[in-house]
């Protein structure tokens, strides 16, 4: 078995050269200890722990209280806007303008902050007019439960008939049609119409080759299930109303 020997340095030579010397490491060791020594004497730590401590307890004790600055924030969301406004001008007859609406947005969150402030404080509790004030509001809403029923056939098919115009749709219309230019036949167009629509038997297109009939048209000669709307925005209003006045066939 290989025994090694370790010598005391005596020297600096013999500091540089011996790298595993008992004397260095033990050296090492007193130093590492004598500085967390004077770090645990240091007021400064002994007051960043304690800080800690009593952070992670306050916590601990109060788990709410991380949730405050949630509870302290006032938001105003597009519906609290818009009630705002439509009472202003159910009021005034008028829309508020800017510097009004922003009033009311300043009122408006002062009474929310005054309200949870007397919340905070207590102001509810044994206050006769808060009491009355929630009493009302449980009858009101008992008695609008309370009211509740299903309408009878007869009183939906009344309020249909008053009502139906909400849930009516456009009417819609499929059709074909023939041109005749009044550039290319003059004041003979109206007289050439009348000749064709003679020669459609029992007014029924399914057998005859209308494109021999009448003349080119820049756009289709056949429309499928077109409101009023779509037709006026191609042939024009007047032509729309009169072609949903005529019977289908």
């Amino acid at each position: 078995m290989q025994t090694t020997k370790l010598k005391q340095p005596t020297n600096d030579t013999d500091f540089k050269t011996e790298g595993k010397s008992p004397f260095l490491y033990e050296k090492g060791i007193s130093v590492l200890y004598g500085g967390i020594s004077r770090w645990a004497r240091e007021p400064l730590l002994h007051f960043l722990l304690i800080g800690a401590a009593l952070f992670v307890i306050y916590h601990w004790l109060n788990p709410t209280a991380a949730n405050s600055d949630t509870s302290r924030r006032i938001e105003l969301t597009n519906d609290d806007i818009r009630q705002l406004e439509i009472s202003w001008t159910a009021q005034w007859q008028r829309p508020p303008t800017p510097e009004e609406m922003r009033n009311l947005v300043e009122d408006k969150v002062r009474q929310e902050i005054l309200y949870r402030e007397g919340l905070a404080l207590g102001l509810d509790r044994g206050d006769t007019i808060v009491k009355r004030r929630l009493a009302q509001k449980m009858e009101f809403l008992a008695d609008d439960v309370s009211a509740l029923r299903d309408p009878s056939l007869d009183e939906l098919k009344k309020w249909y008939a008053k009502n139906g115009s909400q849930f009516s749709l456009p009417s819609r219309i499929t059709f074909r049609h023939l041109y005749f230019s009044p550039d290319k036949r003059g004041a003979q167009a109206r007289d050439a119409a009348a000749s064709a629509l003679a020669k459609l038997p029992d007014k029924s297109a399914a057998t005859i080759d209308l494109t021999t009939l009448g003349d080119p048209f820049m756009f289709q000669d056949h429309y499928g299930d077109r409101t009023p709307d779509q037709v006026a925005n191609v042939f024009g209003t007047k032509f729309a109303e009169e072609l949903f006045k005529l019977s289908t066939w």
